[in-house]
């Protein structure tokens, strides 16, 4: 079962919903079904499950120790 992500066109709710089959989505809030389908977070991100080099630490500043600040004695 596909979970969907929708704005809604009456009342701008954001929401989430499992649809079944031909199954129509309506907003939870004011029950209209005039929404927006939105790209999923998740359908989107496509990542290789390995950490962003660029969310690791860089070298120490002061000796150049590759495990980041703090990693050394001299910190």
């Amino acid at each position: 079962m596909p979970i969907f992500e929708f704005v809604c066109g009456n009342c701008s709710h954001s929401f989430e919903t499992l649809i079944q089959g031909r199954q129509e989505a309506h907003c939870p809030s004011c029950g209209s079904s005039d929404l927006e389908k939105q790209l999923s977070v998740f359908a989107v991100s496509g990542g290789s499950g390995q950490p962003d080099a660029s969310a690791l630490p860089g070298p120490c500043g002061t000796c150049g120790d590759p495990r980041g600040p703090g990693a050394c004695s001299m910190n």
